[in-house]
């Protein structure tokens, strides 16, 4: 349960990320609003995870999930630019906190 918890966390870091950029310095209010309702949700659902998990492999999976997504979801959907390098370096990123994952989580 709290590694679910560590991922929608993650998930959610990815949603205050893109509607920070969206909120333009937050002087749009919606995406303004929406970044910190998912800003509050991520952290709240990261510190109930770490009453159970190991801190390094939980932040690793919450930040690597994060960075991912928010890479991902920006050059799908905010035009930012696509490359080889880019994809490769988002796979490492994800190879690289299941590698933390699984060295040694006792949880």
């Amino acid at each position: 349960m709290a590694w679910l918890l560590v991922i929608v966390a993650g998930l959610l870091e990815t949603g205050f990320a893109v509607c920070l950029k969206l909120s333009h310095g937050f002087t749009r209010l919606w995406p303004t609003i929406a970044f910190c309702a998912f800003a509050l949700g991520s952290f709240g659902l990261l510190t109930l995870a770490l009453k159970r998990l190991d801190v390094g492999p939980a932040y690793a999976v919450w930040t690597g999930i994060g960075a991912a997504g928010t890479a991902i979801y920006g050059m799908f959907f905010l035009g930012d630019v696509v490359s080889a390098l880019k994809l490769v370096s988002i796979t490492l990123v994800i190879l690289g906190v299941m590698g933390l994952q699984l060295s040694g989580s006792a949880h």
